[in-house]
């Protein structure tokens, strides 16, 4: 990402972020917005009814709190990673962790207009 920062006096785990955390989830955000379009509708789309605020209450608790879906969404990134790329992650991949689920939840929040409900379901 030719936007992206990178400086000498960054973190390792910044630098990380901005070099292959930033690119890959920019790569993948079309199938980050289909996995979340999934999971509302096993959800019984439940997503749909609620107010704005409870939207991005919502997506926030996806992503920090049901882990299943967690693990998911780190596997799509995980599994673009090169073998380096993987070594520099398993070395502190708690933190890195988190830096990938608030990226990706700033991406969903900030694309919230796409998930609105489904005609098919405005008919019901």
């Amino acid at each position: 990402i030719s936007s992206a920062k990178i400086y000498d006096s960054m973190s390792s785990d910044e630098l990380f972020q901005n070099k292959t955390l930033r690119p890959i989830i920019k790569m993948q955000h079309d199938l980050f917005i289909a996995v979340f379009k999934n999971y509302i509708a096993k959800r019984k789309n439940v997503f749909y009814e609620l107010t704005l605020p409870k939207q991005l209450g919502y997506i926030d608790n996806a992503i920090h709190k049901d882990m299943k879906f967690r693990n998911s969404l780190k596997g799509m990134i995980i599994g673009q990673f090169t073998v380096e790329e993987y070594d520099i992650y398993i070395k502190n991949s708690s933190a890195l962790n988190k830096r990938m689920m608030n990226i990706v939840k700033e991406r969903l929040i900030d694309s919230i207009q796409v998930f609105e409900k489904p005609e098919i379901l405005k008919a019901v």
